[in-house]
């Protein structure tokens, strides 16, 4: 099968926990699907652990894996959310944010030291969460005469898309939903059909 068209997230919140001389690491992984709600998230967070030293986050959006942001928050650059970002690329995920939360303990852990703590507190976040396959997928809208509704409920029922929505006015109408590599054949045999016309965007 094509797996162009797949791509991974997690299905809910999880959670890891890491420690490393005194320094407690938080880490909670969710699905997300907006910036909107990475910050919501975000802000949840930092007020909830207030009195933590950092509240470090990476995430990625999308089935193409091109929205991402890795933040420190005040810990030294490249610390903390590019290690987060780095577990969220090794394990292909995406539509997903991942908050580190640290307690200080006293001693300071260097660079490396840090690099290896938060990539160890995602990596936890991530083990402890149920990883999901998604389809990409498209929609096709069209119309056509009642009097070809069998042969348009034939292709639907050999070719299996979700229905999303039908209408019966003066024409028939309905609206298709398919994962992306079975939409050309989806449109090809539908465009054998007498009389449909596809809803142009």
């Amino acid at each position: 099968m094509d797996q162009s068209d797949v791509y991974k997230t997690i299905a809910g919140l999880s959670e890891g926990e890491y420690s490393e001389k005194r320094s407690k690491f938080l880490a909670f992984a969710h699905p997300v699907h907006s910036v909107d709600e990475v910050k919501e998230l975000v802000e949840f967070y930092q007020k909830k652990y207030y009195d933590a030293r950092h509240c470090c986050y990476a995430y990625m959006l999308g089935p193409e894996r091109k929205e991402f942001r890795a933040n420190d928050n005040g810990e030294p650059s490249g610390t903390a959310g590019k290690p987060i970002l780095g577990q969220i690329n090794s394990h292909e995920l995406t539509d997903i944010l991942i908050v580190v939360i640290r307690y200080f303990g006293g001693i300071k852990l260097g660079t490396s030291g840090l690099i290896v703590a938060y990539r160890q507190a995602a990596s936890e976040a991530i083990q402890a969460a149920t990883i999901i396959e998604k389809t990409i997928d498209e929609e096709v809208s069209f119309f056509f005469e009642y009097p070809f509704m069998n042969s348009v409920m034939r292709i639907v029922k050999e070719e299996e898309p979700m229905l999303v929505s039908q209408g019966y006015d003066h024409d028939c109408s309905m609206t298709l939903r398919i994962r992306r590599s079975r939409m050309p054949r989806l449109k090809e045999r539908l465009s054998k059909v007498e009389t449909l016309r596809f809803q142009e965007d």
